[in-house]
């Protein structure tokens, strides 16, 4: 299993073994009214806690990427972690607002409660009941904001801009679930190991909520540069990026990808990087597909001097294994972290009078013929002492995994390194499962960061 797959089940585990150590599913007696303030514990509790680890996400923290195989897997975690909080959100919401609504339409019976006792009660538990009405009617309508929030960024055709700009307003309403949680949380469980991983989730989480508010996510990992040189390989656009010399770029591995800000308006984009980092030239490439509508203005909008910020790098789709024998599958814009590991080959070559310690082949795939673009690959290529097979799939049908298996001697031994579209990528994955590799020999790029 993925680890960022094996980060989001052991996540859900935790929370779920802690509260169960706390408390039951099968109350004595089990009625319909005594599930209800259980399992309304139950979900409350793992919709905050998904949560919390997604506000964590959010500010792209690096130290977690080698865990989780790279930022490209911590934000389809992050977005794993939003559905689940939506679905347990519902579900906590219906069972806290759904049976009022059943009770005042007669559905259910409200049970008589027992009279209040005058115990004495510790002076914080004391506090918190005191503030159980403000915290439901914070929860609810921050619920609201949460719910529009995340079906907004779920919905593709919301334009990118709108949903960077909508999308921060959930650190806000997830503040305000915080403290619905710690208020209405049944007090017994601070005690407890729920209450212990849960807390710790709730300061992290609102920590990382703030952090984003103020606009600090990422800041100490951002240069300024110019546009240098601009080409264009049919519906795909390359721009040469001089670094601004008054804050050095940390450099980075072949393969990773960076946020890219060319209107203050429109944000930050990510892209991989396609080109290897030379200090002394100081400056980046990335190749660009017109996919949306902000990257099909680009040819228009982007010139010879206009100013970028660079927020990175990110990611670990580095090429880094131990296999002797690596073979790559590039399709479309996919190209592009192969590039860049092309000119890192030819760089080390040069540098260390050798050629590649291992074989490698590079399968690039194109739906239609771009001759520019086929022959600045080939030629990198050859410079590098890589093997390329090209596909064109609208004269050669789409690659598949048999027709690498025919070519390649050794590929049960090799690791592959896959960048192109989703399904492409799932099923070449399938069916390089189906005949033996393992998990940890295919590495995929999940290039979607919402």
């Amino acid at each position: 299993m993925d680890r960022y797959k094996t980060a989001f089940w052991s996540l859900l585990a935790v929370l779920t073994v802690s509260w169960l150590m706390a408390d039951t599913f099968l109350p004595e007696p089990l009625t319909y009214f005594s599930f209800r303030h259980v399992f309304t514990q139950y979900s409350g509790v793992m919709a905050i806690g998904v949560m919390s680890l997604a506000m964590i996400l959010a500010t792209r923290p690096t130290w977690l990427e080698p865990f989780l195989g790279g930022l490209d897997k911590a934000y389809r975690l992050h977005k794993w972690l939003g559905i689940t909080a939506l679905v347990m959100g519902s579900l906590h919401w219906w069972m806290a607002k759904g049976t009022k609504w059943m009770v005042g339409w007669g559905w259910l019976t409200k049970p008589e409660r027992n009279p209040r006792s005058e115990q004495v009660l510790p002076p914080l538990q004391d506090w918190l009941n005191s503030q159980r009405g403000l915290a439901e009617d914070i929860g609810e309508w921050a619920f609201y904001a949460i719910v529009l929030f995340i079906v907004l960024a779920l919905v593709k055709r919301f334009p990118y801009r709108l949903f960077r700009k909508t999308h921060i307003w959930i650190a806000i309403a997830y503040l305000f679930l915080v403290f619905h949680s710690v208020v209405l949380m049944n007090y017994d469980y601070w005690s407890q190991p729920i209450g212990w991983v849960s807390m710790l989730l709730l300061v992290s989480g609102s920590i990382s909520g703030i952090w984003l508010l103020t606009g600090e996510v990422g800041s100490k990992r951002i240069v300024k540069g110019k546009i240098a040189h601009i080409k264009h390989y049919q519906n795909t656009l390359e721009g040469q990026i001089k670094l601004d010399p008054s804050k050095q770029w940390q450099g980075h591995k072949a393969g990773q990808f960076a946020f890219v800000t060319s209107n203050a308006k429109e944000g930050p984009h990510p892209y991989t990087i396609a080109s290897a980092w030379n200090p002394k030239e100081s400056q980046l490439t990335f190749m660009i597909k017109e996919l949306g509508d902000w990257t099909q203005q680009l040819k228009t909008r982007l010139k010879i001097g206009t100013e970028v910020t660079i927020e990175g790098p990110y990611g670990c789709f580095d090429f880094d294994d131990k296999s002797n024998q690596q073979i790559w599958v590039a399709a479309g814009i996919g190209i592009t972290p192969f590039i860049a590991r092309l000119e890192f080959l030819i760089q080390r070559n040069k540098q260390k009078h050798i050629q590649n310690g291992r074989r490698i082949d590079l399968f690039f795939c194109l739906e239609k013929p771009n001759p520019d673009l086929i022959r600045k690959v080939d030629l990198l290529a050859k410079t590098a002492g890589v093997n390329l097979y090209l596909t064109i799939s609208s004269l050669d049908g789409r690659l598949s995994a048999d027709r690498v298996r025919d070519q390649i001697v050794g590929w049960s031994q090799s690791s592959i390194w896959f960048c192109g579209p989703k399904a492409f990528g799932k099923s070449l994955r399938k069916d390089f499962r189906h005949f033996g590799l393992s998990n940890h020999q295919i590495h995929q790029e999940l290039f979607e960061m919402r």
